[in-house]
Parts: structure tokens; C-alpha cells; sequence
């Protein structure tokens, strides 16, 4: 059988995504053991599997024995609360990687995900439309980087709230790395597309956490959002073309 381009275009993303995660430990948690199923058979994630729950008490007792590299979570559990199942994990080890699946769309909900510590973000919705790649979200967040797609940054930015008094405001350099981190860059990806050295784009993280008085880049990122100091739809072309990704899942 002929794959054609965008069949190719798939495979390769999820090559790349099975070789990423060869050396990484995930856990998967759904309400649905259905969903929890699918998830689990999906290649990239089924060499790499530690456990899969349906509760968010089930997840932690595998977290704590198994110290997973990735978390993967809807929001809703059987028992329990997916974006407190991460907020509470992430607390534990800060250095896992976290990906969530909201039914909800709110910004409200979405804010509450992202300041929970949620690497990747998606709406369950938008699985299959275009408007949100499974594979790409694990590739992304399993890399290091940050995934919220431009549905997910539409949402958290449609009501933002007045910004608290910043003494040292971001410089526009700096606004434009958490812009970079936002669409899901690494450091030596945004220094090739800001051709600035990485050393120095360390340094501008680095200063915009301390003058945002956030934790880290994904707290910098979601005050960003939060507060309207970037505009989710003007840096569209420093990142790839999404791939689709077309297989259904329900999640719940």
C-alpha cells in the first residue's frame, strides 16, 4: 500500500515521537477505561508505559512507586480531579512532564490546568480537527516544551484580567521569548529563531521569571497569557505546521 504525503508526514511525527519517549517513563489516567485502553495501545506510549489508572488516588500510588518521566491526564477521573492529579504530582517532581485533556473550555478551567503546571494543554473537542495534534503534544511536552495550541491560547486570553503593577516591565526581547516559549520552543530553538545565542536567551528566561515573580518558564508563559501581555495570535509563523492527526479518541 501507496502511504501518501500527509501519511508520511504522520509516520515520521510519530517515529520521532517513539524515539523521544524510548527512554522515558508515562503514565496514563482517564476516566474512561476505554479511552485509558487506546491510549495506552498507542504506540509511542505503549513502549514506554508504567501504569494507566482511572483515579487520581490510583495515579499517585504509581507516580510515588514508579517516578514517571510524563504524566497523561484527562480532567475527568473516575475518581478524583485530573488538574489537581497534576498540580499534585508536579509539586512532588517538578522536573515531570505534564499533559491534560480538558472537556471543559472555559478560560477559567484552562488558567486553572496551566497555573497547576501543565506543560501541554488540549481540549478533548479538537482531537482529529486540526486544532490540536496528540502526537505533536507528546512530542512537544516528552521534549521539554511547551503545548498549547492556538484553541487553548484563545480561551485563557478572551476575558484577561488587568495585570498586576510590574516595577521592571518585560523588555520586548523578552517579550518575544516567552512568545517563543508559548508556542513550545526549547531554548536552542528559540535562539534560531530570535538568532540570539542560547546562553543569552537563558539569560532573558531567567530575568522575566524574576520580574514576572513566577517559578519557572511555564508559570512565566501562563502570566502572559493571563494577563493579555501577549497576543495569542500574532507569532503564528515561528512554529511548524501542526501535523493532523486524525484518529478519534474519546476521552472522559
Amino acid at each position: 500500500m501507496r502511504l501518501n504525503p500527509s501519511d508520511r508526514t504522520l509516520q515520521k511525527a510519530a517515529n520521532t515521537c517513539q524515539k523521544l519517549l524510548a527512554d522515558k517513563k508515562v503514565l496514563v489516567c482517564s476516566k474512561n477505561k476505554l479511552t485509558l485502553t487506546a491510549l495506552v495501545l498507542c504506540t509511542p506510549i505503549l513502549q514506554s508505559l508504567v501504569g494507566g489508572a482511572t483515579t487520581e488516588d490510583e495515579a499517585l500510588e504509581i507516580a510515588e512507586e514508579c517516578k514517571p518521566d510524563l504524566l497523561i491526564t484527562s480532567e475527568d477521573l473516575e475518581k478524583g480531579y485530573g488538574i489537581r492529579l497534576v498540580e499534585t504530582i508536579k509539586k512532588r517532581t517538578p522536573d515531570l512532564k505534564a499533559l491534560i485533556f480538558l472537556q471543559r473550555e472555559t478560560p477559567e478551567v484552562v488558567q486553572e490546568a496551566m497555573e497547576a503546571g501543565a506543560d501541554g494543554v488540549m481540549f478533548t473537542s479538537s482531537i482529529g480537527t486540526g486544532n490540536g495534534d496528540f502526537i505533536q503534544a507528546l512530542t512537544t511536552t516528552a521534549g521539554g516544551g511547551i503545548y498549547y495550541p492556538m484553541a487553548v491560547r484563545e480561551a485563557v486570553s478572551k476575558k484577561p484580567s488587568p495585570a498586576p503593577v510590574i516595577a521592571d516591565p518585560l523588555s520586548e526581547r523578552e517579550l518575544e521569548v516567552i512568545r517563543c516559549i508559548i508556542e513550545g520552543m526549547k531554548n536552542l530553538e528559540i535562539a534560531e529563531a530570535l538568532f540570539i545565542s542560547a546562553e543569552t536567551v537563558k539569560s532573558h528566561v531567567s530575568t522575566a521569571i524574576q520580574k514576572l515573580g513566577v517559578r519557572d518558564r511555564i508559570q512565566a508563559a501562563v502570566f502572559a497569557l493571563t494577563y493579555g501581555l501577549v497576543n495569542p495570535h500574532l507569532w503564528n509563523n515561528v512554529w511548524v505546521e501542526p501535523i493532523r492527526f486524525d484518529a478519534r479518541i474519546e476521552l472522559g
